[in-house]
């Protein structure tokens, strides 16, 4: 890791870019001197970047903080971070906060990580595609299955049809939780059998409900219907719940796209360890 410096107490624009080019595309951190304020400096990053996500928060580290979450931005500090908050963009992962130097001073902190890019999903939908194995490579996610041993049999016999596959895939592997701490997917729909043939499988902080219409024989082509939070609009897409959830984080063109929020994508487990 190299180190850079920052002159005087006032951060600009300018100054933010001098001081990322100095640390680097691959990696550095600086202890900066007196100022800037590391809430200004938080902010202008912010502003730059987007919503942040915390790393580490009064000493303590996100237990769920891996390498697809920023990881590599605490090698430098070991155990003296004190409060750090990171933002994806592109092939760099971008921090900020405070962390004690050599001294045990507590001083405001940036710092750069090389970042690993998730392989884009291609502009033609590729019908080969694995989406499930591909939802797991956006997400980072490589923890144990979140819900093994679903006795699907006894519940598709309880609901009085077969449920897709990519949804119980899904349940098995990710278990309850939520995509970008955004949308979170519903372990049950089968309790959410609507009159309108709608099985509710996901749903977000808008209140929009994520939905699987049952039409047909064969589960695995039922389409998704997003209906909005009001009841008053439904959009059909004809295309199953991993492919869905695939490019609504990676497609800027998707009408729920998240791609224009985040750079970096996850799954936060509501599981209690």
């Amino acid at each position: 890791m190299r180190c850079a410096s920052l002159s005087g107490t006032e951060l600009t624009e300018a100054a933010l870019d001098d001081l990322l080019s100095r640390l680097g595309p691959r990696g550095g951190h600086a202890f900066l001197p007196g100022g800037p304020d590391v809430h200004a400096l938080t902010a202008l990053l912010g502003g730059r970047y987007g919503v942040p996500r915390t790393l580490v928060l009064d000493g303590f580290t996100d237990p769920t903080v891996d390498e697809s979450r920023g990881a590599a931005l605490l090698v430098p500090f070991g155990d003296r971070a004190v409060t750090l908050r990171a933002w994806a963009s592109g092939d760099r992962w971008i921090a900020a906060g405070t962390a004690r130097d050599a001294d045990g001073s507590e001083r405001p902190v940036p710092a750069v990580a090389h970042r690993e890019v998730p392989r884009p999903l291609p502009v033609v939908p590729d019908e080969g595609a694995d989406w499930t194995e591909r939802l797991k490579e956006i997400t980072g996610w490589t923890r144990p299955h979140g819900r093994p041993g679903v006795d699907w049999a006894a519940t598709q016999e309880r609901l009085g049809t077969a449920l897709p596959g990519d949804y119980k895939w899904m349940v098995e592997t990710f278990g309850a939780g939520a995509f970008d701490d955004f949308l979170d997917l519903n372990q049950e729909p089968w309790t959410d059998l609507r009159a309108d043939g709608l099985l509710v499988r996901a749903g977000t902080e808008a209140e929009d409900l994520y939905c699987r219409r049952v039409d047909g024989d064969d589960p695995d082509r039922w389409p998704v219907v997003v209906r909005s939070f009001d009841n008053t609009r439904d959009l059909v897409f004809d295309c199953g719940t991993a492919r869905f959830v695939c490019r609504m984080p990676v497609d800027p063109y998707h009408p729920y796209t998240l791609a224009r929020d985040f750079d970096t994508h996850w799954f936060t487990s509501h599981r209690v360890s």
